[in-house]
């Protein structure tokens, strides 16, 4: 008896063992600079080379060294605006693709040192290491792999259009991010545009160790695949390695079970109101963002769990202009005024962690957070609110959390509000569950929800064939209850770049049934081979009856993932 009592407890003990590294082999955690770097949220981007004094995109080299005079540059500033925003980090274009380096370097004649600023002595990243250091804020560099004066232009990577240039060009790059990762202070971010083919992994794992690297074999975070800033949802974190080690893995190659850490960077120009401008130029004011579109922007990246990077735009003075200085801080207080006192907040360990008031209460947002060490867990949650403290009822339903999911929902009064987690890799770990009734005059909260474009589905990668149609069938009764138009679009908002062939879906044989049966005049595809389908609802139904879009899709050649919406139109 003795023998077998111990043979079971092996057995027990062996089989708790499996289950343990069953469990950590399940699924990747981040690393300590992948926390740090998601615990950010907004980061600010800065872009300025000589293509600022151009007026244009990419320096082109018509304009002369002598006017970058910058004759008010102010760091300072720079990090003033980044706290006006709650940006943690300031990443700055140290080299953008036409080659001018802002520190002082040997490795080219084309830099500050060529300048009249400062006598040639000036070095524009080592004020702006100076500052961030004032300010409490980390620091993270962009050095372009390409330089045009190299014949390595946009999109190369580094690699030169003659091969007999391309050992030099390497010997040079390698010198420049050298310099760049061990005269600053610690880099929090290295990136590398369009990927890196230049071999400097044994400079990032001896400088920037302790880094989170965009693009390269040494990548261990993923562009988002657009510069809107909009992250696809379900946000992932993990990707299969493969992918990850190509150097252009994106959004679209989120995979719930891959077997590496990566998360998304959702990056996007501010002056992209009706326009794309990563480089100040004159004449750019109508290019300012909105409030309601800055919201828009937070809400679809940093609300679906991505890191937000939002570019600067000093101009040829070197300060950030006043007009943009003002939108930022005014984007910081409708942060703060929406988010920073939350009615009710908790933690817990566990599938459902409940909140309850003291008496009726309006709520009509909420946030959810995991305890990021612990990896992203939750693959699928509902949350319920209760008016009478018995009886619940649905108020939205998500995938992923990861850092941060921002959920909002038409204003409901409560006493009870629960999440359930329905789904999950191992045992949650909610580090912040809290609720909020926002109130605020901006657009996005103020009309009425139904006139706004509504998530009502999702596409992955991997969702689609390009060979085979699918049938899908959106149930739109719950959207669909009013006389009016309805536009439900299919949104692209990741996609394999490096693909030329067509991205997107296709449709075929779409069917609508309305009022109790099918009604193919109540349906229009807007254009051929367009992706927002038009719905006419002309008459007041009994709730009893069904709106059920049906069609089939496929993908088009090149993967993409992206979002279904509704939007009620009005005139």
């Amino acid at each position: 008896m003795k023998n077998i009592g111990l043979l079971i407890s092996f057995c027990v003990w062996l089989l708790g063992s499996a289950e343990a590294q069953v469990t950590k082999n399940e699924y990747p955690l981040p690393s300590a600079a992948q926390v740090r770097w998601q615990m950010y949220e907004n980061i600010m981007f800065i872009h300025l080379s000589p293509a600022t004094w151009q007026g244009r995109e990419y320096d082109d080299w018509s304009s002369s060294v002598e006017d970058i005079r910058l004759s008010k540059l102010n760091t300072d500033q720079w990090c003033e605006v980044a706290h006006s925003w709650g940006a943690k980090m300031i990443l700055f274009v140290a080299k953008h693709a036409g080659g001018f380096c802002w520190w002082q370097t040997e490795t080219s004649d084309y830099g500050i040192k060529n300048t009249p600023w400062k006598r040639g002595k000036g070095d524009v990243l080592w004020e702006l290491s100076r500052s961030c250091k004032k300010y409490a804020l980390d620091l993270g560099v962009y050095v372009y792999p390409g330089d045009e004066q190299w014949g390595a232009g946009i999109g190369s990577g580094g690699r030169t259009k003659d091969p007999a240039k391309q050992a030099e060009y390497n010997r040079i790059y390698r010198q420049q991010l050298t310099e760049v990762l061990t005269k600053y202070g610690p880099m929090r971010e290295v990136w590398f545009d369009g990927n890196c083919y230049i071999p400097v992994e044994d400079l990032l794992a001896e400088y920037a160790s302790d880094a989170v690297i965009l693009q390269s074999k040494s990548a261990n975070i993923r562009w988002v695949g657009n510069e809107d800033g909009y992250a696809p949802y379900p946000n992932w974190y993990t990707v299969n390695e493969a992918d990850l080690k190509t150097g252009v893995s994106t959004a679209l190659h989120s995979n719930v079970n891959g077997n590496v850490y990566a998360p998304v960077e959702a990056d996007v120009p501010f002056l992209k109101n009706k326009g794309h401008k990563w480089f100040w130029a004159p004449n750019t004011e109508h290019l300012i963002p909105t409030q309601d579109q800055l919201m828009n922007l937070y809400y679809h990246s940093v609300g679906r769990g991505s890191v937000l990077l939002m570019n600067a735009t000093p101009d040829t003075s070197g300060m950030i202009p006043r007009s943009h200085v003002e939108v930022y801080a005014a984007f910081g207080k409708e942060l703060e005024q929406r988010f920073e006192k939350p009615i009710k907040s908790s933690t817990s360990t566990g599938n459902t962690l409940e909140l309850s008031f003291a008496g009726p209460t309006a709520i009509n947002h909420s946030i959810l957070q995991e305890e990021l060490p612990l990896g992203q867990r939750i693959m699928e949650y509902v949350l319920e609110g209760s008016e009478d403290g018995k009886n619940w009822n649905q108020l939205c339903t998500g995938s992923s959390v990861g850092n941060k999911k921002i959920d909002y929902f038409p204003t409901v009064v409560l006493l009870k509000i629960r999440l359930r987690v329905l789904k999950a890799k191992d045992t949650p770990h909610i580090r912040n569950f809290a609720v909020y009734n926002v109130k605020s005059t901006l657009d996005d909260i103020s009309r009425n929800q139904k006139e706004k474009p509504l998530v009502i589905g999702h596409w992955e990668a991997d969702t689609y064939s390009d060979g085979e149609w699918k049938d899908l069938e959106l149930d739109l009764t719950p959207h669909v209850n009013s006389i009016g138009q309805y536009d439900i679009t299919f949104s692209t908002l990741a996609y394999d770049f490096t693909n030329t062939a067509p991205t997107g879906l296709e449709f075929s044989d779409w069917r609508l049934e309305m009022y109790g049966e099918d009604g193919p005049q109540n349906i229009t595809q807007l254009a051929k081979n367009a992706t927002t389908f038009r719905i006419t609802r002309s008459q007041q139904t009994l709730d009893e009856y069904r709106t059920i879009l049906r069609l089939k899709v496929k993908r088009k050649p090149s993967k993409s993932s992206g979002e279904i919406t509704i939007k009620r139109l009005t005139y």
